[in-house]
């Protein structure tokens, strides 16, 4: 499986924070990312303390897409998302909420994969199981599947002109579900 270390994540940050040195302010007051500061980002295995700077970048013009492909490289691997990712949500959410935040129509397609690595794994499947995991060992999807639900108004304020219907359908549809 094709897994990128604390250091490589670190340094992918530290790359982009190079190209768009702005970016690491972009954010901040921004009501959707109130408390991300407070997290204590470190205690997640394989997660960089620097997760706010990705956060503000996103809502920085010129640095989103790029914070977009950095904090994705960061939380996911082939085949699992990171712990972190319940905590990553919500400021998520509440950004795909803000029709001022750039790149908006990425990041919820971002969501969509977050929802996707969300699902329940079927424990009848080995071959999932072996793949993927056991939800018993991830429970981070779980616990992402709570965040979407106590989200999913969201979803609901998503204009349809933004996305692709089939998507916001695939992620109104998980909301209501779990």
């Amino acid at each position: 499986m094709c897994r990128k270390d604390l250091a490589d994540k670190e340094a992918a940050i530290a790359r982009s924070l190079q190209e768009y040195p702005q970016a690491a302010d972009a954010g901040r007051g921004h009501p959707a990312l109130n408390g991300c500061e407070e997290v204590r980002w470190s205690k997640f295995s394989e997660c960089p303390a620097a997760i706010p700077v990705l956060l503000y970048g996103l809502l920085d013009q010129a640095a989103a897409a790029e914070a977009q492909r950095v904090l994705i490289n960061i939380m996911f691997s082939v085949a699992e998302m990171n712990p972190a990712m319940p905590e990553v949500l919500p400021f998520l959410l509440r950004l795909a909420g803000d029709p001022q935040v750039p790149e908006r129509s990425g990041l919820l397609d971002r969501l969509v994969t977050v929802a996707d690595y969300s699902e329940p794994i079927d424990s009848g499947n080995a071959a999932m199981a072996l793949w993927f995991g056991s939800d018993g060992d991830h429970p981070e999807r779980e616990q992402c599947r709570a965040v979407f639900a106590q989200h999913a108004h969201v979803v609901a304020m998503v204009p349809e002109e933004l996305i692709d219907v089939g998507i916001a359908f695939s992620v109104s549809l998980r909301c209501r579900r779990h």
